[in-house]
């Protein structure tokens, strides 16, 4: 059909031109679609026009019921499974177009609705930008939004898909008895602000257990691995997630960034080794994942104000004196 449609375009274009002298009759049999197949196209002007005018305000809600959703939508493709939910912002065209990718014989509660306040699409980066400047204060939610505004991921799943059936299908009831205008945008906020609500509850205790479980893990993959050059690319990959959420979680945790911790756990480990043991500056480099003693040196003066054998002697001496 969208192809059709694309013919239609050329051959409305092409009959406008002042310099055309081709008859629809002909542009059609050229294209290879029917006369009656354009007329009517050309009558949908309108209906075409109040679409595209819908689809640039509208955003458009799916919660998936049955098997897989696949959809492209501004150029970016999507997979839904039962459970999920897919909220498509409105876009001008061509963007928001919508493309299958794949057949399905899924089921899902769709809605359109529009706001009546501008909205704003943040990248992953942004929101985990905002999370972490909302930390130190008590006028943002979990999601890092202020209080008179909702922030909702294009794609994520429902806590409890049921709830928001139920809610959707009182909705579609509620469109077919006529009821009024008020009562469906009502409807319709309870429903986004469910699916908000859902997503942004307080974590429950096994969520911070396992938060915590994590950092203790953390904590002792860095202490196992001083010895190396631990970067916290390293951490997130041996892990399985995502580079900025752990050191966002470590620091909430810690009160330290992981990068800064890392070094300070190697520092740690270097005054052990220069005072507890005979090994030289070079060696203790090495034993830390340094790749000579000058680097070595540069940074522990860095971090401690002193040279590692400008320590090593001041600890001697305290030894000595204070036996």
């Amino acid at each position: 059909m969208e192809m059709a449609e694309n013919k239609f375009e050329i051959i409305h274009e092409t009959i406008s031109k002042a310099n055309n002298t081709l008859s629809v009759k002909m542009l059609c049999e050229i294209a290879g679609v029917s006369r009656s197949g354009y007329y009517n196209w050309v009558n949908a002007a309108d209906k075409r026009d109040e679409k595209e005018r819908q689809d640039r305000a509208d955003f458009e809600l799916i919660l998936m019921t049955d098997d897989v959703l696949y959809l492209e939508y501004n150029h970016i493709p999507f997979t839904v499974h039962p459970g999920e939910y897919l909220l498509l912002p409105p876009l001008a065209a061509p963007d928001n177009r919508r493309k299958g990718l794949k057949a399905s014989n899924c089921s899902f509660y769709w809605i359109h609705f529009s706001s009546c306040v501008p909205h704003t699409l943040l990248s992953s980066d942004e929101i985990i930008k905002i999370v972490e400047k909302s930390n130190d204060t008590n006028t943002t939610d979990s999601l890092g939004t202020d209080t008179n505004s909702i922030c909702i991921p294009v794609q994520g799943t429902a806590p409890n898909p049921a709830k928001l059936i139920a809610l959707m299908k009182q909705l579609q009831s509620n469109v077919r008895d006529g009821h009024c205008h008020l009562a469906l945008n009502y409807e319709t906020t309870s429903l986004v602000c469910e699916l908000y609500s859902q997503l942004t509850k307080e974590e429950t205790d096994t969520n911070k257990l396992a938060q915590k479980q994590i950092y203790s893990d953390m904590l002792d993959y860095i202490k196992l691995n001083r010895a190396n050059n631990l970067r916290v690319s390293d951490i997130a990959l041996h892990f399985g997630y995502n580079e900025k959420y752990l050191s966002h979680l470590f620091r909430k945790l810690s009160g330290v960034p992981l990068k800064q911790f890392i070094l300070k756990s190697k520092m740690d480990e270097a005054n052990y080794l220069l005072t507890d043991t005979n090994l030289s500056i070079g060696e203790i480099a090495v034993k830390l994942g340094y790749t000579d003693a000058h680097n070595f040196a540069r940074t522990y003066k860095k971090c401690t104000g002193l040279s590692p054998s400008a320590y090593r002697e001041s600890y001697a001496k305290r030894l000595l004196y204070h036996v």
